[in-house]
C-alpha cells in the first residue's frame, strides 16, 4: 500500500496534470520518425515551440513520429545562469549562512547524485528548464532551500523584531509553498521530490535547532573558525560524489559552500573587530516604517553591493582560471577544461568565497564610509 502510494507521487502524469491546471498544455503532432533521450538515457519526447504568454522557446529533439508542442497562458522567467543570479543582502546573508542552511544544501545536492532518481519524463511533462536536466531529481533542493531559509529567517527574527508571528508563519509557509510548486510548474521535479525536500529540511532544522546558538558562538569566537570554514567546505566540494557524466550539481554545490565559507570568515572577522552592525536599543526592535528615505537607502545599498560583488566575481574568476590553466598547462580557450574536477572546484570556490567575504566585510565598510548605514 505505502509503496504504491509513493510510486503514485513519482508519476510524471501527476506533474503534467498540475501543469495543465496552470495553463501549460501538451499537443501531439505527427512528424518523421526519430528518437532522443535525456542525459540519463531515459526516453524523452521533444518540445516544439513552447509558448508562455508571449515567450517562445524551441527544442529540436523528436520522439518516434511525434512532435510535441506546448501552449500556455503563463510566463516564467528563465535563462539566468545560477552563477549570475545569486543575490546576498543584509540579514538574508546571515540566515543563509547558518550551519543548518549549509547542511541542508550540501545534503540535498549530494543526495541527488547518490540516490540517482531521474527527473520526470517529457512527455508527458513540459520542461521549461533545460540547463539542469542533466541533474538527478531527488530531493528538490529548491524546496529545501526555500523551506530552510524562510523558516530559519522566521525563527531568527521572531524575538528580535516586533511583528506578528502568525503573519511571519504565514509568509514563510507561502514562500516555501510557492517555490515548491514552481518546481512542479517548470517540470523539474516529481511531487515526491518536493515533499521529501520539505520533510528532510524540517527534520534537519528540528535536530539542529538546540545547537544553533552554540554553533553560532563557535563561528564568531573560535580562533579555528577561518581554518575550519575554508578547509572543510573545500574538502567537501572536492570529494563530492562522482558521476559517469558531467552534471552542474558539483559546481553548484561548490558555489553554495564557497559563499558560506566566505561569509563565515567575514562574520568572524567583523566580530573580532567589533563590527557587528547590530541595531541600537533593547529587544525586540521596532521595524522601521517604509519611507522615501528608507527606500532610497535600500536602493543605493543594493546597487553598490551588486557592483562590488559583480566586480569581485569577474576579477577573482579571471585570475583563478589563469593560474589554474597555467598550473595544469591548459590552453586558455579550452572551455571544456572548466568541467574538470581540478579546475572547476578551485576556481568556483575561490570566486564565490571571495564574494561571500566581500559581501560581509567590504560592502558594509563601504556603506559606512558612504554613510549609508
Amino acid at each position: 500500500m505505502m509503496n504504491s502510494f509513493l510510486q503514485s507521487l513519482q508519476d510524471p502524469h501527476l506533474v503534467a496534470s498540475f501543469q495543465r491546471y496552470c495553463g501549460l498544455l501538451l499537443q501531439v503532432e505527427e512528424r518523421l520518425a526519430g528518437g532522443c533521450s535525456n542525459s540519463h538515457g531515459n526516453a524523452s519526447g521533444s518540445q516544439g515551440p513552447v509558448e508562455r504568454g508571449n515567450v517562445f522557446k524551441t527544442s529540436e529533439c523528436t520522439n518516434g513520429n511525434r512532435r510535441y508542442k506546448t501552449n500556455g497562458s503563463h510566463q516564467y522567467p528563465y535563462g539566468q545562469d545560477k552563477e549570475d543570479s545569486r543575490g546576498m543582502t543584509g540579514c538574508a546573508v546571515k540566515v543563509g549562512n547558518t550551519p543548518t542552511a549549509k547542511i541542508v544544501m550540501y545534503l540535498g545536492q549530494a543526495s541527488k547524485d547518490i540516490i540517482k532518481w531521474p527527473r520526470p519524463l517529457s512527455p508527458p511533462v513540459v520542461k521549461l528548464e533545460t540547463r539542469v536536466d542533466a541533474e538527478y531529481g531527488m530531493p528538490s533542493t529548491h524546496a529545501m532551500a526555500a523551506t530552510a531559509i524562510s523558516f530559519t529567517f522566521l525563527i531568527a527574527t521572531m524575538y528580535r523584531y516586533k511583528y506578528s508571528v502568525a503573519f511571519g508563519l504565514l509568509a514563510s509557509t507561502v514562500l516555501s509553498a510557492l517555490v515548491s510548486l514552481s518546481r512542479l510548474y517548470t517540470g523539474m521535479h516529481t511531487v515526491l521530490d518536493v515533499i521529501c525536500g520539505v520533510l528532510i529540511t524540517a527534520v534537519l532544522m528540528a535536530l539542529t535547532y538546540p545547537f544553533w546558538n552554540i554553533l553560532d558562538n563557535f563561528q564568531l569566537t573560535s580562533p579555528l573558525t577561518p581554518i575550519v570554514a575554508i578547509v572543510m567546505p573545500f574538502f567537501m566540494s572536492y570529494t563530492y560524489p562522482a558521476l559517469d557524466h558531467y552534471s552542474p550539481t558539483r559546481g553548484d554545490t561548490t558555489i553554495i559552500l564557497g559563499v558560506a565559507s566566505g561569509c563565515t570568515v567575514g562574520f568572524w572577522m567583523n566580530y573580532q573587530y567589533g563590527r557587528t552592525y547590530e541595531p541600537t536599543g533593547s529587544l525586540p526592535f521596532e521595524i522601521p516604517s517604509i519611507t522615501l528615505e528608507v527606500v532610497s537607502l535600500a536602493i543605493a545599498r543594493f546597487l553598490i553591493g551588486i557592483l562590488v560583488l559583480v566586480a569581485t566575481r569577474q576579477v577573482v574568476k579571471t585570475l583563478s582560471l589563469k593560474v589554474l590553466y597555467a598550473w595544469f598547462d591548459i590552453a586558455g580557450h579550452d572551455m571544456e577544461a572548466r568541467k574538470r574536477l581540478e579546475i572547476e572546484v578551485p576556481y568556483k570556490f575561490a570566486t564565490y568565497s571571495s564574494i561571500g567575504f566581500n559581501a560581509t566585510v567590504i560592502v558594509p565598510l563601504l556603506y559606512q564610509l558612504l554613510e549609508l548605514l
